[in-house]
C-alpha cells in the first residue's frame, strides 16, 4: 500500500506518520481481472477506490457501449452520483486491464472525515483535482477536433496501454472506423 501512501501524503500538509497509520488502516485491497465489473448498472456505490495498477472504465447506456470516464493508476475514485446520494448507479465501471485497487468504506471514510481535519484536506484536493479534470474535459470536447482530441490522449504517458482503440473511439464520441481514419491521417 506504499503507492496509497505516497499519493496520500502529496495530496496533504502536515499529515504525521500516526495519522498515516490510521488511514492506510482502513483501506482494503481488491483485484479485478480485466473485463470484470467492479460495479454494475443499477448498484448503489458505498467505497472510494485508488487504482494501484491497470484501468476502469465507466460505461454508460443500457445497450450501448459508451465510454463515459476513464480512471488510471494513481487516481482517487468513486462513482460520486451514486456515493453521495446512495442512489442506484447510472454506469457499469468495468476493469479493462487486469487491475490492483486500493478501497475504502463509505462509513470509514466519514469516520475519517470527522476524526481528521487532514483527511478533509485530502478530500477536498482530491475533489478539486477530479474537478479540474473534468472541466478540462468538457472544454476539451467542445472546443477541440476529434483530431486535436485524439492527440491529446496521445500525450498522456500510459493512457494508450490501458484502453483499446474500440474503447478510445467510444470515449471521442466517434465510430471506431472513423477513429482508424484519423490515425492513418495522423501517421
Amino acid at each position: 500500500m506504499q503507492e496509497l501512501a505516497d499519493f496520500i501524503k502529496t495530496h496533504t500538509r502536515h499529515l504525521c506518520e500516526e495519522e498515516l497509520f490510521l488511514i492506510i488502516s482502513k483501506f482494503r485491497t481488491q483485484t479485478l481481472r480485466k473485463k470484470q465489473l467492479l460495479l454494475k448498472r443499477g448498484q448503489i456505490a458505498n467505497r472510494y477506490y485508488y487504482v494501484r495498477s491497470g484501468a476502469l472504465r465507466f460505461i454508460y447506456g443500457e445497450n450501448q457501449d459508451l465510454t463515459a470516464w476513464i480512471v488510471l493508476p494513481g487516481e482517487f475514485f468513486t462513482e460520486i452520483s451514486s456515493f453521495k446520494l446512495q442512489t442506484p448507479t447510472r454506469f457499469n465501471i468495468e476493469a479493462v486491464d487486469d487491475t490492483e485497487l486500493c478501497y475504502i468504506e463509505r462509513a470509514e471514510m466519514e469516520l475519517l472525515y470527522r476524526q481528521l481535519p487532514v483527511w478533509q484536506e485530502f478530500g477536498r484536493e482530491v475533489w478539486e483535482t477530479m474537478a479540474m479534470r473534468m472541466i478540462d474535459e468538457i472544454i476539451r470536447f467542445q472546443t477541440m477536433t476529434v483530431e486535436e482530441r485524439y492527440l491529446e490522449f496521445l500525450r498522456q504517458p500510459g493512457f494508450m496501454q490501458h484502453i483499446s482503440v474500440k474503447q478510445l473511439a467510444s470515449y471521442l464520441g466517434i465510430t471506431p472506423n472513423a477513429l482508424s481514419r484519423i490515425r492513418k491521417n495522423i501517421r
